[in-house]
């Protein structure tokens, strides 16, 4: 793989490696909660107002209910059965990182179908009118990649900006990338094209999991550096850059994470965004390294200063 020019910049600050491990001072400690912890890749959303529902990697896309986003409890997977075409992708029929989101009267689940190592890779698209485990309809591929395209069609997140709808999605190849969907199908919007939105200049260009959260006159893209999946030995930790246009280009604030692991609370990643009570909250896993290095989620509002960058606690 021959090394690659960074596309639209998350910032050469953003990209300078830091060490993969940070003091417990620079960085909060998640908010407790109890119950069933064991998380992966996160997803929330409060599809009523009586809990929130966590969807996650691992089961047919697995499921964690709270009333009160401190007691979580296992659920149903968002299906009862894997489509017969997720096999096309993945022998085990094993879903990853999914997706949330809600217009139009529906609740849309995004997320990806692909074997380690591979840019042969779909994400898939299904809705819910509840957004609840057990009633999501599966609508098939949304977008597909290759392994003669440079990128990989995995970790999916949409939004809704300047009037259209886009998933961003990526992983390792040549990074983070976007394209426009269809807001009827949720599928890729026919001849859009792939936008580049940010990469890594040194091998082997480990940045993925992004995310997308439009605040004030910025959207914000969230990202995973470096390496997850590894329990104690996972390395990733979340960035975050800034734009005024969906489409880049993107730039940090500092260079700094937004989180970093630290103590017990190892490789903080696969991070989403949702709303509770008015506030947003980040969400995303970490590997315990007090509970041999099992993956667990994490919790924390995100605030936001006078100059608009987020800041969490």
């Amino acid at each position: 793989m021959k090394r690659l020019r960074l596309a639209t910049v998350l910032a050469a600050a953003l990209l300078a490696l830091l060490p993969a491990t940070a003091r417990a001072a620079d960085h909060p400690d998640p908010q407790p909660i109890t119950g069933r912890q064991i998380i992966h890749d996160p997803t929330v959303s409060r599809p009523n107002s009586v809990q929130n529902v966590a969807y996650s990697t691992g089961g047919i896309i697995g499921a964690r209910l709270s009333r009160d986003r401190k007691h979580w409890d296992d659920s149903r997977n968002a299906f009862a059965a894997p489509p017969d075409w997720w096999y096309e992708y993945d022998g085990t029929g094993d879903p990853w990182a999914p997706d949330i989101s809600h217009r139009a009267g529906l609740y849309w689940l995004y997320y990806a179908v692909s074997s380690w190592g591979t840019n042969h890779s779909a994400i898939g698209v299904a809705t819910s009118r509840s957004g609840l485990p057990g009633t999501w309809k599966d609508h098939g591929k949304a977008f597909t990649s290759e392994t003669t395209d440079p990128w990989n069609a995995i970790d999916p997140a949409v939004v809704r900006a300047d009037g259209r709808l886009w998933m961003v999605f990526g992983s390792y190849w040549t990074g983070i990338r976007m394209v426009e969907l269809d807001p009827a199908t949720g599928k890729s919007a026919p001849g859009a094209a792939v936008h580049h939105l940010a990469t890594r200049p040194d091998a082997p260009y480990a940045v993925e999991g992004p995310y997308l959260l439009r605040h004030g006159d910025h959207c914000y893209l969230f990202a995973s550096y470096d390496a997850c999946c590894a329990g104690v030995n996972s390395t990733y930790r979340i960035r975050v850059g800034r734009s005024t246009n969906v489409t880049g280009p993107y730039a940090d604030s500092a260079g700094t994470p937004l989180l970093a692991g630290h103590g017990r609370y190892v490789g903080t990643g696969g991070e989403s965004v949702f709303r509770d009570e008015g506030r947003d909250v980040l969400a995303y896993h970490y590997y315990d390294a007090e509970d041999s290095g099992t993956p667990k989620l994490g919790l924390n509002t995100l605030h936001w200063t006078t100059d608009g960058w987020p800041i969490v606690r």
